[in-house]
């Protein structure tokens, strides 16, 4: 369905302009100011000597205004079919994730700062993805559902920060909000949900939460839904910040840190996923690229919008009609002194 607009409609306000001309039409100068041109013209462009220049300048100065405005045609009917993945991303926040143990350079950053950009790189080059976002700590929550727009989500991941949840680690909640938002998006497939995933990205055990994650990764495998877990962080002592209670840096505390492997593992078992360690940046990436792997959903149909602008159009139509005026104007002026 195609639908005319205008981009900047206030400019035909000018257009009540012209019957001040035909006003003005004995004043030459004046007629001068209103319209571009209309000075080098014989007075009887305006004044009646040539009804046909008279029209042509009047039409050309309509056309000029038009397309100040901006028409345009916008076509919504158009589609397209493209391959991709329903990918739901679920992201710890819990306070481990302050445990210092990546590296930047010879900089140690915390596993929340390795996380963002790999994340934002993952999301930035799947265009044809719909990627969706779910973080967790003591609760889960969702951040962003299934969603074409990897720039808002990009813009979403990179504001998440520890302690916007109360601390915990809900590993089973977060799978299963993740699994809700899948069927949400999904379900115009007639619960064919090849291509669908979960990955969950985590550095500790489960603490908290309403659904333990060996039956919310049975839930997920009823589904047709597959989980890739990441571990996240190295075991052992590592270091963390000290804060105060304004969340200021104080100094640093050595503390241990255990991933629960196992649980993990069991989960991508159940689902028929991938388990992939991480302990650096590096390995990070390669867990999100494995995905690559699987086959890729086909989007029967993805509208957009066309845009066709006519200001071209009645620029060049005014220009013919600006240019008719004017030799006519010429051949008045030429009979008037012969």
């Amino acid at each position: 369905m195609d639908e005319f607009a205008l981009v900047d409609p206030w400019w035909l306000l000018a257009l009540i302009a012209l019957p001040v001309i035909g006003i003005l039409r004995s004043r030459r100068a004046s007629a001068a100011l209103v319209l571009p041109f209309a000075g080098n013209w014989q007075r009887s462009v305006f004044a009646g000597g040539s009804k046909l220049s008279s029209f042509f300048g009047f039409a050309g100065a309509a056309l000029i205004v038009i397309s100040l405005a901006r028409p345009q045609i916008l076509d919504f009917e158009r589609q397209t079919k493209s391959k991709g993945y329903d990918i739901m991303l679920v992201l710890d926040l819990s306070s481990s994730m302050l445990y210092e143990d990546y590296k930047d350079g010879l900089k140690s950053i915390n596993r929340l700062q390795a996380v963002k950009p790999v994340l934002s790189a993952f999301i930035n080059k799947r265009d044809n993805d719909r990627i969706g976002l779910v973080a967790f700590a003591g609760q889960a929550y969702t951040v962003a559902p299934l969603t074409f727009d990897h720039h808002w989500l990009s813009s979403q991941t990179s504001r998440l920060a520890i302690g916007l949840i109360e601390d915990g680690t809900a590993i089973g909640d977060g799978i299963g909000v993740a699994l809700s938002r899948l069927q949400e998006g999904t379900k115009e497939r007639s619960g064919d949900r090849e291509g669908a995933f979960i990955i969950l990205l985590t550095d500790g055990a489960n603490t908290a939460g309403s659904i333990e994650p060996i039956a919310a990764a049975e839930l997920a495998a009823e589904n047709g839904i597959r989980v890739y877990t990441i571990g996240a962080g190295r075991d052992g002592i590592v270091s963390m910040p000290r804060l105060n209670a304004k969340g200021e840096r104080i100094g640093t505390v050595r503390v241990p840190s255990q991933t629960d492997e196992p649980t993990l593992k069991e989960i991508s078992r159940i689902t028929n996923g991938e388990f992939h360690r991480a302990d650096n940046s590096n390995t990070i990436m390669d867990a999100f690229d494995s995905i690559d792997k699987n086959s890729k959903i086909e989007f029967e149909s993805h509208q957009y919008s066309v845009t066709t602008e006519l200001f071209p159009y009645f620029s060049i139509a005014a220009g013919v009609m600006l240019f008719g005026a004017l030799a006519i104007g010429a051949m008045n002026r030429k009979e008037v002194l012969s």
